[in-house]
């Protein structure tokens, strides 16, 4: 089953910011992470999470077209 893909109004549960991480735990219930915090508690996520729907690759693509319009 793939996850609903992440919005706007998903928000890191830790400082607000937009969420583009969403762990999984085994309960069922969901964690949202910015990708800093995603990064910084990544091993413990991981030895925690049932699944984890990563999808901060958007970054890269926000600040790649983001360039682009300026130019």
């Amino acid at each position: 089953m793939t996850a609903n893909p992440l919005t706007a109004t998903d928000r890191c549960d830790r400082c607000g910011a937009q969420a583009y991480v969403r762990v999984t735990m085994g309960s069922g219930s969901e964690l949202f992470f910015c990708a800093h915090h995603a990064r910084e508690y990544d091993s413990k996520l991981r030895e925690l999470a049932a699944s984890i729907q990563d999808e901060s690759e958007r970054l890269v693509d926000t600040v790649a077209t983001a360039g682009a319009e300026e130019r």
